[in-house]
């Protein structure tokens, strides 16, 4: 399945920057390629950038960077109960508390960019299992609909959105 097929009705309104920071290219092909290009990214950064803020208050890259693991790990969860024809409506979560109570800068880059390629293999591995019947599946997560395809292209679209803050920002 491609980005361009995906439906207005897929994804809420709001994540429309997301998914236009993506590649018109198969969900499973973005989500590898990306594994291979945000690896490759946060290896360049100095060691010095990686606790950088470059105001008060903003996130770390190191806090940048374990936001995207626990954002990919929220969107895999809400795909994988929409896949599984869970009808439970999915809850939001607070970004700012997520990370707040993250830690990410006691931990090493090294740490960290292992829990990244294992979150994304995982999330690989459960796309890989998804028929376009499951892929075009509906729910309901953070009061919206949601389809189990836009999910990908959420994870791979907030990655690229914050890659691009890394690079104008902090480096």
């Amino acid at each position: 399945m491609l980005r361009s097929e995906l439906d207005s009705d897929d994804y809420n309104s709001y994540y429309q920057p997301y998914i236009d920071k993506v590649e018109d290219i198969e969900l499973l092909d973005a989500l590898k390629r990306n594994r291979k290009s945000v690896a490759s990214f946060i290896k360049s950064i100095d060691i010095n950038k990686l606790s950088f803020r470059y105001a008060e208050g903003k996130w770390s890259v190191k806090e940048i960077i374990l936001h995207l693991i626990d954002t990919e790990r929220v969107f895999a969860y809400r795909a994988l109960c929409i896949a599984r024809n869970d009808k439970t409506e999915l809850p939001g979560f607070d970004q700012d508390v997520f990370v707040s109570h993250g830690y990410a800068d006691n931990r090493s880059i090294e740490d960290l960019l292992s829990e990244y390629e294992t979150v994304r293999m995982a999330t690989i591995s459960l796309f890989t299992g998804f028929n376009h019947e499951v892929l075009a599946a509906r729910g309901i997560a953070n009061n919206s609909s949601l389809s189990v395809r836009a999910t990908a292209f959420i994870i791979v679209g907030h990655e690229n959105h914050h890659l691009q803050i890394i690079k104008e920002r902090y480096l």
